[in-house]
């Protein structure tokens, strides 16, 4: 036998140069054949790449055995033509070949090192389609792999559901909102009257006399006025007839007109109503007058027609109170209105002050008051609690719009209010009530505070540092409690304090008993947010924080180092949008922020972190 060769590594062109020898030189093998020599196999191995010497020996092939099936799609070296072989047309890795060797190869020879001088002036094989990378493993971190879950902080005890949304159903708390007090206004009540005095020279005439054109009573000069019926006993309000420059300005009679609109859909009852005329949401006087009606109007009952305050309607047209009244609006008819005026008053008094035939009957109430008596189970109606939100605004803030823009622009003392219907909504969802405290810290001229009081019956307190929002505040307070006598309602107390939030004792001692602090800090510095929080480590369990920027870094961070120790951790936080016309300072919507005092919660997730920092101890130790 002869003597085994080692194994040498064959560069292509080496390869199929042996090949196409071994086919010059191949002896057809006997069809009989059907196996080859023992002392030989085949095996399949991969075509070498490695540089070789083309002088060095080129082993023999034998060809294959002759049972191969002839129908194969790869050609063996003995059935192959002896044309030259064809050039490849892709740089695809060669097929396996099948190539002879002996059964027990020697020890292979060691690869050689590739070097920069080797492998200088080769061209680098490009990668045909189909080649793919193999797959290396990552090699192993020096930091051992976190095996505990990640925990957040909306992983609370506690679900963030609990606020309902602004359109579903809040519990009703019972509670008496008529007023024992009389309606009398008093020497302090800043009326309707007074508001257009101070600002005549922006007010011009509304109303005129059609019929005479040289009748100048309606004019500024001579002050036409009128008076309003209150709800309440001797509660009455002055009007004057006049009409703004600028449209955007107080209205008086716009404004006249829907407080009687309100009184007669909230405060009468169906029967009470119908002495008055149609529905007087039906149509606004803005738009076109209703076609007059064909009906007289409703002949006064017999214990009206003895009551020494009715007087029979002087009004020349047949329309019902309520028609004639819009009407003349409408048309700007001046001595039409007063007629009208003078039945609305008639019909109201009466209603207020019922006539006793025998004095030795029992005592008639305020046919007005019985309203307030049964919104106890139903709660205040917001056409009424937004009517008096109006006029209050109107005769104390309006007039000092131009004071409260003076401030220090890009600066947190910058003036801006929430509108009542987005406070609405925030005392809604927070569920005060009569029992509960509550704060607004830097409470601007104090409309939230006094809408708290009056919508839930709640205490509230406001501080201000701005001297002139701190001074129209007082007024909103005052007038406000006038005005809710007037409409014959209760509200909660209301405290006022100038002074600086951070450094106000009052302040400190209310916190631990607040249920609900309001901070409008869209514009604080980043410096006052920071400084707000220690106080609120004082809220007592459930307490809520709404604010209109966050005061957590992110809703729904992942709690680390660096965040689980953070004041603000004990708050389960939710975010709420709000509509345009909602604030102030800008038309478009936004997001207010909710923050539930929550250290339950907050201490389940704290336990949760420590076990998985408990868990992490030993992997570091290892790394």
């Amino acid at each position: 036998m002869t003597a085994v060769h080692p194994p040498t590594y064959l560069t292509e062109l080496e390869f199929f140069e042996g090949k196409r020898r071994c086919r010059k030189n191949a002896v057809p093998s006997s069809p009989s054949s059907s196996t080859t020599s023992a002392s030989f196999e085949w095996k399949v191995i991969a075509a070498p790449t490695t540089e070789h010497n083309a002088s060095s020996p080129i082993r023999s092939s034998i060809p294959p055995p002759s049972s191969s099936p002839a129908t194969s799609s790869r050609s063996t070296p003995s059935s192959c033509p002896s044309s030259p072989p064809k050039k490849r047309k892709s740089l695809q890795p060669p097929e396996p070949e099948a190539v002879l060797v002996d059964p027990e190869p020697a020890a292979r020879e060691p690869k050689r090192q590739r070097t920069a001088s080797s492998s200088k002036g080769k061209t680098k094989r490009r990668k045909g389609p189909g080649w793919s990378k193999p797959f290396v493993p990552p090699a192993p971190s020096s930091r051992p792999r976190s095996l505990a879950p990640s925990i957040y902080r909306n992983s609370r005890s506690r679900s963030t559901s609990a606020f309902p949304s602004s359109d579903s159903e809040t519990p009703i708390f019972k509670r008496q909102w008529r007023t024992d007090e009389s309606g009398d206004p008093g020497s302090n009540h800043l009326s309707s009257e007074d508001v257009v005095k101070k600002l005549m020279k922006s007010y011009k005439a509304y109303f005129r006399n059609h019929d005479n054109p040289d009748d100048t009573s309606f004019e500024p000069e001579n002050l036409p006025l009128v008076e309003l019926e209150y709800p309440n006993a001797h509660a009455v309000e002055r009007f004057l007839l006049l009409a703004p420059k600028d449209k955007d300005h107080y209205n008086p009679v716009y404004d006249l007109e829907s407080t009687l609109c309100t009184m007669i859909e909230f405060y009468c009852t169906k029967e009470q109503q119908a002495r008055f005329g149609p529905n007087p949401n039906d149509w606004r006087s803005e738009g076109l007058s209703p076609p007059p009606s064909r009906s007289p109007s409703p002949s006064p009952s017999t214990s009206s027609s003895r009551n020494p305050l009715f007087r029979p309607r002087t009004t020349r047209s047949t329309l019902p109170i309520i028609r004639a009244f819009k009407r003349a609006i409408h048309r700007h008819d001046g001595p039409a209105f007063m007629e009208a005026m003078a039945d609305v008053n008639m019909l109201l008094r009466e209603l207020k002050y019922p006539y006793l035939e025998d004095i030795m009957s029992p005592q008639l109430g305020n046919g007005l008051m019985a309203a307030p008596t049964a919104w106890t189970e139903t709660g205040l109606p917001k056409g009424v609690l937004m009517r008096l939100i109006e006029e209050n605004y109107q005769r104390t803030v309006g007039p000092n719009v131009r004071k409260l823009k003076r401030y220090e622009a890009f600066s947190s003392t910058v003036y801006g209010e929430l509108m009542p219907n987005l406070v609405y909504e925030i005392l809604k969802i927070t569920n005060l009530n009569e029992n509960s405290l509550f704060l607004d810290l830097g409470s601007g001229v104090g409309n939230v505070v006094v809408q708290a009081s009056l919508q839930t019956g709640c205490r509230s307190f406001g501080i201000e540092l701005m001297p002139e929002p701190a001074r129209v505040a007082e007024d909103v307070v005052e007038q406000m409690r006038i005005r809710a006598r007037m409409w014959g309602l209760r509200m909660g107390e209301v405290e006022l304090e100038k002074g600086d939030m951070l450094k106000s004792k009052r302040v400190d001692e209310l916190m631990p008993q607040a249920d609900v602090v309001l901070v409008d800090n869209k514009v604080f510095e980043e410096s006052l947010n920071e400084a707000l929080k220690p106080k609120f480590l004082d809220l007592k369990e459930g307490a809520i924080v709404v604010s209109l920027a966050p005061f957590v870094s992110s809703l729904n961070a992942r709690v680390t180092e660096r965040n689980v120790d953070d004041i603000t951790a004990i708050f389960d936080v939710t975010e709420r949008e709000y509509s345009s016309g909602s604030v102030s300072w800008g038309n478009s919507g936004g997001s207010y922020y909710i923050h539930r005092v929550d250290r339950t919660g907050y201490a389940k997730i704290r336990e949760q972190f420590e076990n998985a920092r408990a868990q992490m101890r030993p992997l570091r130790r290892r790394a």
